[in-house]
């Protein structure tokens, strides 16, 4: 695993405006930064990478199946009572998922150790599925990289067909988009999900968050023009979703979600433990223990994560050596968890972390965040890859 500088591309910003890549750039500094790239081998991906994140995968199917048959595993995991039965239905009936993206440690050498999955509402999709395959072949075009480079990323044609299959499945071939508003990560996200969707051949219509009615005697969710929402993608959080004022509506109602509410399951850091207590020592995983746990004896280097968390927020870890970080953040009402701390690699001022990309139930593609600081925030940098 290398660490390259290459030149940045021509007019690459005045593309990315024409892509729809407005947040390129967030208050005022760079979060697409193309002055380098990483390198890795085919065996380094296919060995280290794509093939631990299938099997890790597999044991996260596993852990959603021993978790619908426990009541004490879902009130463990703080699932509300009234969403337990439409997780278990969501499950039992096959309800398919969409994707998902686990959070990993890898340096080039040893195993890849598995930091967290984000396995609901998962984001930098459009940077890793379509950006960064645009930055290779332009960069190759221009002479920048390597002409033989390739790139782990078949993500987009895997979203493409896992909405094709999806769009089988329907009563029609409909599937409303939603996030919410003023928030131009999230819309540029879905906005590239419903492209994918409309290839796919599904109607990809979309309505904000903010503006899903009911009405009485209605099975179904409305959007805001009161057309019966028959399913919808939400890039939003199914905890978040649970304590909403229609929360409790959602078993009631006959709209079909993606992800669907299996998926709280595995948005939860409680996951964490779970899967290290049912496959300890596994060389991918990195032990982790519920908080008030007896058991847990990470007295040397650990890190603390509330149950719901997301970008970074509420993590605070601490190094073998001492060092401590933190990040603030809302999510302070949730249980934690204790998890190994195990370093990501550092190129000069910046450690990198890997989000292996699954799409259905397959891995395809990943993408590369940096940071100077050891917990991996909103702000963080996306860096693109070839393989060589």
């Amino acid at each position: 695993m290398l660490k390259i500088p290459v030149r940045e591309r021509k007019a690459w910003k005045e593309l990315a405006k024409d892509l729809g890549f407005h947040f390129h750039t967030i208050d005022g500094e760079a979060y697409w930064k193309e002055e380098a790239y990483y390198q890795f081998t085919l065996r380094q991906v296919e060995e280290d990478i794509e093939a631990p994140t299938e099997e890790l995968h597999e044991m996260c199917m596993e852990a959603v199946e021993r978790v619908c048959r426990s009541d004490a595993l879902l009130d463990k995991l703080c699932v509300p009572e009234f969403m337990w039965e439409s997780v278990r239905s969501s499950w039992w009936s096959g309800q398919p998922q969409l994707y998902g993206r686990m959070d990993l440690a890898y340096d080039g050498k040893g195993k890849a150790k598995l930091l967290e999955l984000n396995y609901d509402t998962p984001t930098s999709i459009y940077e890793a599925g379509f950006f960064q395959w645009v930055w290779l072949e332009q960069a190759m075009e221009q002479g920048l990289i390597p002409w033989q480079a390739d790139q782990f990323n078949s993500i987009q044609e895997k979203l493409i067909g896992a909405f094709a299959h999806i769009g089988q499945r329907l009563a029609t071939p409909e599937m409303h988009f939603s996030s919410i508003k003023d928030h131009v990560e999230d819309r540029a996200t879905v906005e590239y999900l419903q492209d994918c969707a409309i290839q796919a051949g599904v109607d990809a219509p979309f309505v904000y968050i903010e503006d899903i009615g009911l009405r009485e005697g209605e099975r179904h969710f409305l959007d805001h023009e009161d057309k019966p929402i028959q399913a919808i993608f939400k890039l939003y959080p199914w905890e978040e979703m649970a304590d909403d004022e229609f929360g409790s509506q959602v078993p009631k109602r006959d709209t079909h979600w993606f992800e669907p509410p299996w998926k709280t399951i595995l948005s939860n850091k409680g996951i964490l433990p779970l899967l290290w207590e049912w496959n300890e020592g596994h060389p991918n995983l990195l032990p982790a223990y519920f908080d008030d746990d007896p058991r847990q004896s990470l007295k040397s280097g650990w890190v603390r994560k509330p149950f719901f968390s997301r970008e970074g927020s509420n993590i605070e870890l601490v190094t073998p050596g001492g060092e401590r970080e933190s990040v603030a953040g809302p999510y302070t009402d949730s249980p934690h968890i204790l998890q190994a701390y195990h370093p990501m690699p550092r190129f000069g001022e910046e450690h990198a972390l890997i989000g292996s990309w699954v799409v259905g139930d397959r891995a395809c593609g990943i993408g590369i965040r940096e940071d100077k600081g050891r917990i991996t925030k909103d702000t963080s940098c996306f860096v693109p890859h070839i393989i060589l």
